[in-house]
């Protein structure tokens, strides 16, 4: 750091703290700005497995799938989504135009640094027509238009983004934040080795990797959280061609199925086309999730895609976050990493073993221990996933073949949320929390949203809108 007062810090450069940032020095230019961030930038992160130097985690001290400029979404397939009805609940502070608008105000950024002009949507005859399908099969497919940016074309676009920052404001890696303290005039952040700076503004943007460390300041700070959901459940594997009918259209489909046994509600996330199955590295945990190229060479002849159960507890258990980490460290514990099952094995009682692996028909893109994922995940959780996968092969027949792949576990860990003012300000003057580690964005949209809305706010009290 090369001052010891800024106007604004930022803690945190993942998609909503690099949009705080953008916009901040798009409209205040000459502003005093720090952003930091725990992990090494972007011309540095570098992942073994995605360089293909091997096949499994090797436990990296910082791991730069999850961490590092960019944030979690950096190696992800970059589905960038233009609804309310998921990704977030910033439609909790502001109405939905509003919203609508900041999206389509970054798209019109990414667009600038060389994303994609095409989108695929539900808004069309055979979309419409999937829909009243799996209506008719108690599925709800929730209405959106998406962009696919592609893994590869992602970095492309971050890697951009970066230079562009670091030329006009002070950003500095490797800089994991100690601690968040109030001052008299603002705040002051302290960094691991013992470096501090004060800023009047400050936006906590923590992403998914500092989502504890950040309840943790929060609570120290007297700021009251509200307890959010964890969602648990696998990612499942199959032929590209049984889903072909559905991803050629709309790309992404989002279902939600309410189940029958239990009344849980069940979702499809991150559907990856031609995608291949990866782990990512969650505070020592390893976990999976999925991602795909636009580069017809870099395809797999698979689709992937998650399954997840919500699970919202009530008090006394106020821990969502640990209980996610317990669930994927059994997975940890029992196979090394990520287990892999096929649905037949698991609706049959037994264990995938090397040799039933490799009878299989669906041949995996990823190397994952096989195993059996009913001495991982509850009885509640398989019930709910077997009975989604059953309602989803009515809509894609094939889905429940014996050689569908499951692999486990796939966490999605959403931060407890601050209660926090329309402007995303916490009870603390100036100091505004952003993205998915405040627990109010799930993804790339709304996350970068939330950072160009609270830069607009600090902007305005500033007179400079």
């Amino acid at each position: 750091m090369k001052k010891n007062r800024y106007d604004v810090i930022i803690i945190g450069c993942g998609t909503a703290g690099i949009f705080a940032g953008y916009e901040l020095e798009r409209l205040c230019p000459g502003m005093d700005i720090l952003m930091l961030e725990q992990g090494k930038d972007i011309h540095h992160r570098s992942c073994p497995i995605v360089r293909k130097k091997t096949e499994t985690c090797i436990n990296c001290p910082s791991c730069a799938i999850m961490s590092g400029f960019g944030g979690a979404g950096a190696f992800s397939d970059g589905k960038y989504n233009f609804t309310t009805l998921f990704g977030g609940w910033l439609s909790d502070y502001m109405d939905s135009d509003a919203i609508m608008e900041l999206i389509e105000y970054v798209d019109s950024i990414n667009v600038k640094f060389g994303a994609t002009l095409k989108r695929y949507s539900t808004d069309s005859a055979e979309a419409r027509e999937i829909a009243r399908k799996a209506l008719s099969h108690d599925l709800h497919l929730l209405d959106a238009a998406v962009k696919h940016l592609g893994t590869e074309n992602n970095l492309v676009i971050l890697t951009r983004l970066y230079d562009h920052l670091n030329q006009r404001l002070e950003l500095v890696c490797n800089a994991p934040v100690k601690d968040i303290d109030a001052v008299n005039d603002g705040y002051r952040v302290t960094l691991e080795d013992g470096r501090s700076a004060e800023c009047r503004f400050l936006i906590a943007a923590p992403g998914r990797t500092g989502a504890e460390w950040f309840a943790n300041q929060c609570r120290k700070l007297g700021l009251q959280l509200i307890n959010n959901q964890v969602d648990i459940g696998v990612r499942v594997e199959l032929p590209a061609k049984i889903f072909e009918g559905i991803t050629d259209i709309v790309y992404e489909a989002k279902f939600l199925y309410r189940t029958k046994q239990y009344g849980d509600l069940v979702r499809t996330f991150c559907m990856n086309p031609y995608g291949h199955v990866v782990t990512e590295n969650v505070d020592g945990i390893i976990t999976v999730n999925g991602h795909s190229y636009t580069d017809p060479a870099l395809r797999s002849e698979n689709t992937n895609f998650a399954l997840l159960v919500s699970n919202r507890f009530t008090e006394p258990f106020n821990e969502p976050y640990q209980y996610g980490k317990r669930i994927a460290s059994l997975s940890n514990m029992l196979g090394g990493g990520v287990i892999v099952q096929r649905f037949g094995d698991l609706i049959r009682g037994k264990r995938t073993n090397e040799h039933r692996l490799s009878q299989s028909f669906t041949r995996p893109t990823l190397k994952a221990t096989p195993g059996d994922l009913s001495l991982v995940l509850t009885k509640r959780h398989l019930d709910n996933i077997i009975e989604m996968i059953m309602a989803l092969d009515k809509i894609a027949p094939g889905t429940a073949n014996y050689d569908t792949l499951l692999y486990g576990v796939e966490v999605k860990f959403y931060s407890a949320r601050l209660q926090l003012s329309n402007e995303l300000e916490t009870r603390l003057p100036n100091f505004f929390a952003v993205g998915d580690g405040a627990g109010i964005t799930r993804g790339l949209s709304q996350a970068a949203a939330s950072g160009v809305s609270v830069a607009r706010t600090i902007s305005r009290r500033l007179g400079k809108l």
